[in-house]
C-alpha cells in the first residue's frame, strides 16, 4: 500500500493600506494642481492679470474711502448751513419784532406827546372829558385777576377842575346766565363810589377779582360830570380786545 503525498497551495497576501491612500492623496493632489493651473492659464489667456486685478481692488478701496469721506464733509457743511440759516431766520424773525416794538413805542410816544401837548396847549372849544387810555392785564398767578387802569382827561379849556363820578361795570356769564359785575364790588383799591376831580386827567387803577367761572365780554364805562356844562362819557369796550393789548 503506497501513500501520495498531499500538496497544498497557499497564496500569501501583502497588505499595506497606508500606501494605497497615499497614493490616492498623491492622486488628488495632481488632479487639484492641474485644475489649478489649467484655470490660472484660462485666466490668463482671458487677459486676467492677478497683481493688476489686486490694484484695481486697492484703487476701488482707495476711491470708496474719499467717498465716505466727501459724504460726510457734505454732511458736516449741509448741518453747518442748516444752523447757519436757522440763525439767520431767528436773527431776521428777532429784528422783525424789535422794529415792531420800536414802532409800537414810538406810536405810543407820539399818542402820548398830542395828549400832553393838549394839555400845555389845549385847544379851543368846549370843555369835554373822554376816556384817554383803558388797560388790562392778566395776573400770571391768577387767571381771574386782572391788572386795570383808566385814565380820564379833560380837553378844550381846561382852566376849571372836572368834577364827577365814574362806574365801571364789567359784562359777562356764568354757567350760561348774563351777569354783570361793579368794579368797585370786584377791585380793593376803588370804594362804593368813584369820584374824580381834576384839571387835566386822572387815573383810576388797581386789582379786580373776577368770579370763578365768570366769563368777561365788555367792559361798561359811564362818566358823569358835576356840571351840566360837560356832556357824560358813556362807552363800551370788547373784552378780549383790551386783554390783547389795551386801548
Amino acid at each position: 500500500m503506497s501513500f501520495k503525498p498531499r500538496q497544498s497551495q497557499q497564496i500569501i497576501v501583502i497588505q499595506r493600506p497606508m500606501l494605497w491612500v497615499f497614493s490616492l492623496l498623491v492622486l488628488l493632489t495632481a488632479m487639484l494642481v492641474s485644475i489649478w493651473l489649467i484655470y490660472d492659464y484660462g485666466l490668463y489667456r482671458g487677459g486676467y492679470d492677478q497683481s493688476t486685478a489686486q490694484a484695481t481692488i486697492l484703487q476701488l478701496h482707495k476711491k470708496l474711502a474719499a467717498a465716505k469721506a466727501e459724504k460726510l464733509e457734505t454732511q458736516r457743511q449741509t448741518a453747518m448751513l442748516e444752523r447757519n440759516r436757522q440763525i439767520d431766520n431767528d436773527a431776521a424773525q428777532q429784528l422783525k419784532e424789535n422794529i415792531v416794538n420800536v414802532q409800537n413805542e414810538n406810536l405810543a410816544l407820539k399818542k402820548e406827546l398830542i395828549f400832553y401837548k393838549s394839555i400845555v396847549a389845549p385847544e379851543q372849544g368846549k370843555r369835554s372829558l373822554a376816556i384817554q387810555t383803558i388797560q388790562l392785564k392778566a395776573d400770571v398767578d391768577n387767571k381771574d385777576r386782572y391788572r386795570y387802569k383808566i385814565m380820564l382827561s379833560q380837553h378844550g379849556h381846561n382852566d376849571r377842575f372836572a368834577r364827577g363820578t365814574i362806574n365801571v361795570t364789567i359784562k359777562g356769564s356764568k354757567q350760561g346766565r348774563h351777569r354783570v359785575l361793579k368794579l368797585t364790588d370786584i377791585s380793593n383799591a376803588t370804594k362804593k363810589t368813584m369820584n374824580f376831580g381834576f384839571r387835566y386827567f386822572q387815573n383810576f387803577e388797581g386789582m379786580m377779582t373776577l368770579p370763578e367761572a365768570f366769563q368777561p365780554d365788555s367792559i361798561h364805562i359811564m362818566v358823569k360830570p358835576k356840571t351840566a356844562r360837560i356832556k357824560p362819557v358813556d362807552e363800551q369796550f370788547t373784552w378780549s380786545d383790551l386783554t390783547a393789548g389795551g386801548v
